[in-house]
């Protein structure tokens, strides 16, 4: 990464269940990068629209400041739009998270098929040896999605699927949500306090894991 180049990560949100994760990495994302390049499939802006009751506006609003976050332009992309910064391996950034990642999407890109924006992008993310990690939703996997699961690791991206764990004690999906979302800025190498590191529990804070108590 060229430091003479402002900060930047490009986001897609895909068709999968899951914007939670999606709305809270944005939201994290924008504190750390000054720039934010957002791509939405058709299917995206349904499920955000039927989880969450927010309507997003159309592709190609050429940027969005974010309140709260003077320093962070976030720029809207049309998913079909070639000519978008993404879309070439000269532009410089710091990666790209598909975030939910439907396995239709995961399918295309362990496959070449470059058949938008998204697709484009992580093909060059792949190409250029840049950090491209998927957050795969879906459960079960066929053996099909198995594959391109492999695929997709042996080319250089990272799976990161939304499996939340349980060990800090959740109290709320807010928690559960952090979980997911403070894995993903891990891997960017993004520091965070959303989600505290793994330690071993003192005395006082040990659970009863005797087989009765199962």
């Amino acid at each position: 990464m060229l430091r003479n180049t402002p900060k930047r990560i490009i986001v897609a949100i895909t068709g999968a269940s899951g914007a939670a994760y999606a709305l809270r990495f944005l939201e994290c994302a924008a504190a750390h990068y000054d720039e934010v390049y957002v791509m939405l499939s058709d299917q995206a802006r349904q499920v955000i629209a039927l989880e969450t009751g927010l309507n997003l506006p159309p592709g190609n609003a050429a940027q969005v400041q974010l309140p709260g976050n003077s320093h962070c332009t976030m720029r809207l992309l049309d998913r079909k739009d070639y000519f978008s910064p993404p879309a070439s391996g000269s532009f410089v950034h710091d990666g790209m998270v598909i975030v939910p990642c439907s396995m239709g999407t995961a399918g295309r890109i362990a496959n070449g098929i470059s058949d938008d924006l998204v697709t484009r992008a992580a093909d060059v993310c792949l190409k250029e040896r840049r950090k491209l990690i998927l957050v795969p939703r879906e459960m079960p996997w066929n053996l099909i999605q198995l594959r391109n699961m492999t695929a997709l690791t042996e080319a250089g991206a990272t799976i990161l699927p939304a499996s939340p764990g349980f060990y800090n004690r959740p109290k709320t999906i807010e928690d559960i949500v952090d979980h997911v979302v403070a894995r993903i800025l891990q891997q960017l190498g993004v520091s965070h306090h959303l989600s505290p590191e793994w330690a071993v529990a003192d005395e006082e804070s040990e659970v009863d894991m005797e087989p009765n108590s199962l």
